[in-house]
C-alpha cells in the first residue's frame, strides 16, 4: 500500500507574509506555451537522472564493495552500462552540479570559488546559477517534457529580495521542485554535530585576540607614553576600557551563540515549488517522502515525455535513515544511509516497471563527487564513504575526489552488462540528453560535455574527450590527456594533507586550493593512470622517455582551454556567499527567524500556531 503523501508536499506556505501559490508565476508562461506547442511532436525517450551526494566510487557493490548492500544500484549496472572512468567536473557539490546541469566547467558560469567558501552554506546568500546559463532541463521543457527536481538543489535561491527566486530551480527548467534549496549539513539534524565549530571558534579567537591587543596597547600607552614619547597620560581609566572590551566580547559571544542556535531554522527547510513546505526539515521519513514524490511524478506523466531528477540528500552528513535501515548495515550511520538511498533507487525503478515505462526510459546514476574522507563522528566513527583504490576524496582532484559511479540503463538501446573504460564526465549528460530529446545544443557558448551515445551504442570505443581539466575552486589544478593506451594526469599543485601521511585534510575538514594549503609543482607532477590508477608513483624523465613531450602537449592544451574562458561575475565571492538577513525565507509572518516553523514533529505540514 502506498504511503499517504504528507500535506506539506502539496500545501502552499506563507513566506514572510506573502502567500506563495502553487500556480506558476508569469515568468513560467513561455515554457508552458512551449510545452503546449510541442505536445504533438515525436517524443524522445524519458529520462530519470539519479544523483547521490558524497557517494564514493568504492561504495556500490557493482564497483567492488562487498559489505554494503546496494542491490538496486547494482541492478542498473547489470542491466545497462557501467562507466569506470566517469568523472565529476569538480570535487565539490555546488560547482559539480552547476557543470552537470549546464554541460560546462563551473568556471564558465562563475560557480567556482577563489576563497575558502567553495559552496553555498546559507539559503539567504545572493549568489547562484545565473539565468543566462542554459540547463538541459530548460531545453527539454521547451521540447514539451515535464520536468521535476526532487531533493537537493544547492545552486542558489534569490538575488535581491527573498521572493525574487532568481536562482530557483523553476528558473532553470524545472516545472516541479520538492526539496532543499541548499544542502544537508550536520547542523540540520539535532544531535548531528556541527560543521560551523571551527569558523565560530576562529571568530571568537580573533575577537579576544584583538581586544587583548587593544588593552595591552592601552596599558603601554598609559605607562610608557610620557617617558618615551613625551605625551601626557591617557585620562580614561583602564577599568573603563576593560568594561568596554568585556561588553564587546559579550556582544560577539551572544551573537555567535544566536547564529549557531538559529542556523537550522534559517537554512534547513524544504520547498514545494516556490513555497516553504517544512521548516525546519524533519528527517523521520524524509527519504520515503521524497521517493514517493518521484513515484507520483512518474504516475502523473505516463502519457507524456518526462525528465525526473532525483537528487538524493544521502549520503551527505548529517546521516539519517528510517526505522527499516537505522542500525542495520555493517558501516554504521553512513552504511545505513547508503542502503536507504539504494532502497529509494529501487522504488523509482519499480515504478518504471509497474507503469510500463522502463524500455523507453534512460536511467542515469552517479554521485556529485567522491566520498568525504575527513568526515568523522564525534565518537570517532567514520562518517565518510569509500573511494576504493583511489587517493584523496571530496574537495581535491586526486582520483578519489573526482572518479565517481556512472551507470546508464536504457533496455531497448544499451546492451546489458556493458563496461566502458574510457574517460567520461558528468558534463556529458547535457549533450546526450539534449540530442536524444530532439533539441539543439546552444550555439552561442562552449559546451564542454560530449555525447555519450556513440559509446553506449557501441558505435565507437573511443571517448571524444582527449583532454579534461580539473579545477580546484577557480584554479586549474590538473590536466588529463587520453593518448593512446595512456591516460596522463599532470598536477600543477596538490593539497597538503594534514596530518602528513594521511589521506585528507583533517584539520580543516576539507582541502583548500591556495596559499599555505597547497604545494605547487614545477615541473608538474605527472602520472599515467593506466599504469598507476592510485596515483602513487609520479613519473620522472628517467622513468618515462616521453616525459617532457607529454608535459609540453598538456601545457599547450591548458593554454588553449583557458583562452576560451570569458570573464563572468563571481557567484561564490564573499559578498555573494555571505548570509543576508533581508533574503531570509520564513514560512511564518512573524518577523524573527526563531518563529520560522511551519510543520510540527509529525511532518504533516501543520504550521505552528
Amino acid at each position: 500500500m502506498e504511503r499517504r503523501r504528507p500535506a506539506w508536499a502539496t500545501q502552499a506556505r506563507t513566506v514572510r507574509g506573502t502567500t506563495m501559490p502553487r500556480p506558476s508565476p508569469a515568468w513560467l508562461l513561455p515554457p508552458l506555451l512551449a510545452l503546449l506547442c510541442t505536445a504533438h511532436a515525436h517524443p524522445g525517450p524519458n529520462f530519470v537522472i539519479i544523483m547521490a551526494d558524497d557517494l564514493g566510487i568504492g561504495d556500490p557493490g557493482c564497483y567492488g564493495n562487498q559489505t554494503l548492500r546496494t542491490p538496486n544500484i547494482d541492478r542498473l549496472a547489470r542491466e545497462g552500462a557501467k562507466l569506470t572512468q566517469h568523472l565529476a567536473a569538480a570535487p565539490l557539490c555546488t560547482p559539480s552540479r552547476a557543470a552537470f546541469l549546464t554541460g560546462r566547467y563551473a568556471m564558465r558560469s562563475g560557480m567556482a570559488s577563489r576563497g575558502i567558501m567553495g559552496v553555498f552554506l546559507f539559503s539567504a546568500s545572493s549568489g547562484g546559477l545565473p539565468t543566462s546559463e542554459v540547463t538541459f532541463p530548460r531545453l527539454l521543457q521547451e521540447q514539451g517534457y515535464a520536468t521535476a527536481l526532487v531533493g537537493k538543489w544547492h545552486l542558489g535561491l534569490s538575488c535581491h529580495s527573498p521572493t525574487d527566486f532568481c536562482h530557483h530551480p523553476l528558473r532553470h527548467g524545472f516545472s516541479r521542485f520538492l526539496g532543499t534549496p541548499t544542502t544537508n549539513l550536520r547542523d540540520c539534524r539535532p544531535g548531528g554535530g556541527t560543521v560551523l565549530g571551527p569558523a565560530l571558534r576562529l571568530v571568537w579567537t580573533l575577537t579576544l585576540g584583538t581586544l587583548g591587543a587593544g588593552l595591552a596597547s592601552l596599558w603601554a600607552w598609559r605607562t610608557l607614553g610620557a617617558r618615551w614619547w613625551g605625551v601626557g597620560p591617557v585620562r580614561v581609566p583602564l577599568w573603563a576600557w576593560s568594561a568596554v572590551a568585556v561588553g564587546v566580547a559579550g556582544v560577539v559571544g551572544v551573537s555567535l551563540l544566536a547564529f549557531r542556535a538559529h542556523f537550522r531554522l534559517a537554512n534547513c527547510f524544504l520547498m514545494a515549488d516556490l513555497a516553504i513546505a517544512q521548516q525546519p526539515t524533519n528527517y523521520s521519513a524524509l527519504t520515503q517522502q521524497l521517493t514517493d514524490e518521484g513515484r507520483d511524478f512518474l504516475r502523473r506523466h505516463v502519457a507524456t515525455p518526462f525528465l525526473l531528477f532525483m537528487s538524493f540528500l544521502h549520503v551527505h552528513t548529517a546521516h539519517f535513515a528510517g526505522p527499516k535501515f537505522a542500525g542495520r548495515s555493517q558501516h554504521g550511520a553512513y552504511g545505513d544511509s547508503v542502503e536507504e538511498m539504494d532502497w529509494g533507487v529501487g522504488r523509482i525503478l519499480d515504478a518504471l516497471d509497474e507503469l510500463g515505462l522502463a524500455n523507453n526510459t534512460l536511467v542515469y546514476f552517479t554521485s556529485d563527487h567522491g566520498a568525504h574522507v575527513e568526515e568523522v563522528g564525534e565518537g570517532g566513527e567514520r562518517h565518510g564513504g569509500s573511494n576504493g583504490i583511489y587517493r584523496g576524496g571530496k574537495a581535491n582532484n586526486w582520483e578519489g575526489g573526482v572518479r565517481v559511479p556512472g551507470l546508464v540503463r536504457w533496455p531497448s538501446v544499451i546492451a546489458p552488462g556493458l563496461e566502458i573504460d574510457e574517460p567520461t564526465s558528468n558534463m556529458d549528460v547535457f549533450p546526450t540528453v539534449v540530442r536524444l530529446a530532439g533539441a539543439e545544443l546552444p550555439g552561442d557558448r562552449v559546451i564542454d560535455g560530449r555525447d555519450l551515445m556513440p559509446l553506449l551504442r557501441g558505435h565507437t570505443h573511443r571517448s571524444e574527450h582527449e583532454f579534461l581539466f580539473h579545477y580546484c575552486g577557480a584554479y586549474l589544478n590538473a590536466v588529463r590527456w587520453h593518448n593512446g593506451s595512456s591516460v596522463w594526469k599532470a598536477f600543477y599543485f596538490t593539497p597538503n594533507f594534514d596530518p602528513p601521511g594521511s589521506n585528507g585534510c583533517f584539520s580543516t575538514h576539507v582541502c583548500f586550493c591556495f596559499g599555505k594549503y597547497i604545494t605547487r609543482h614545477d615541473p608538474p607532477l605527472l602520472f599515467d593512470l593506466a599504469r598507476d590508477p592510485g596515483e602513487r608513483r609520479p613519473l620522472t624523465p628517467e622513468a618515462e622517455p616521453r616525459y617532457h613531450e607529454v608535459l609540453r602537449t598538456m601545457a599547450e592544451a591548458a593554454r588553449a582551454h583557458t583562452a576560451t574562458l570569458d570573464p563572468v561575475p563571481d557567484q561564490l565571492s564573499l559578498a555573494n556567499v555571505a548570509w543576508k538577513p533581508w533574503l531570509q525565507l520564513c514560512c511564518a509572518s512573524r518577523p524573527h527567524v526563531f518563529a520560522c516553523r511551519c510543520a510540527d514533529d509529525d511532518g504533516q505540514g501543520r504550521p505552528d500556531m
